[in-house]
């Protein structure tokens, strides 16, 4: 851990800027995320769905991916802007673990002969900004509005195992595994110090992230 820290501290902001443009790249462009851990769908039978039903799986894990993009570039714009370079690591290591949902929503998607969100660039950037603008203000705001982003996204994930067709057992193994780990990383960014977000702060943040999904269900 000690020669990590001592390794972001003789990056240049040129540096990070150029590290951020890659990861960037990597995360937008189709089949570069490259995960750790196999799909959770891996034992699951491919039932076969009707029309509507593949219509209606494609649409609920476009959204999941699209997610997953905001989430790869909240972190980043968080660890860019992070004060302590343990929370900047921390950062890192939370987008590096959302790399494998980044890439079982793709193997899905493609597997339903359907596409990412074509507004994916537009939730990178707006993500980005986001996060580093919390990194900004300070670490603790940073972790704060992780806990509150992924409490959002759990949320999401629980109406989708509702909505998932009952048969379509690839998609809800990956969702389901989801679930779990994002679970884990806003306990973890409360534990670290993250501040508890007001409910109207929330509410607004459940508005935007509908306007969003929305959006990406369709495009």
């Amino acid at each position: 851990m000690k020669d990590k820290l001592v390794s972001e501290r003789k990056l240049t902001g040129i540096d990070r800027l150029l590290l951020q443009a890659d990861r960037a790249l990597r995360t937008l462009s189709p089949g570069a995320p490259c995960h750790g851990r196999p799909s959770p769908a891996r034992d699951e039978r491919d039932a076969a769905l009707d029309e509507a039903e593949r219509r209606r799986a494609a649409g609920l894990m476009r959204v999941n991916h699209s997610g997953e993009v905001c989430a790869q570039a909240l972190y980043q714009g968080q660890a860019l802007t992070a004060k302590l370079p343990e929370v900047r690591g921390e950062m890192e290591q939370a987008a590096d673990e959302e790399i494998d949902h980044l890439a079982w929503c793709e193997q899905r998607l493609d597997e339903l002969h359907s596409h990412p969100s074509l507004l994916n660039p537009l939730w990178y950037g707006l993500s980005f900004g986001l996060g580093a603008a919390a990194g900004k203000v300070s670490d603790r705001v940073s972790l704060g509005f992780v806990a509150a982003t992924e409490e959002q996204v759990c949320r999401h994930l629980e109406s989708h195992l509702e909505r998932l067709p009952e048969r379509d057992r690839r998609s809800r193994a990956v969702v389901e595994q989801m679930l779990e780990d994002e679970e884990a990383h806003g306990h973890a960014a409360l534990e670290a110090g993250g501040a508890r977000f007001p409910a109207p702060l929330k509410g607004l943040m459940t508005l935007v992230s509908r306007a969003m999904t929305s959006a990406s269900y369709r495009v």
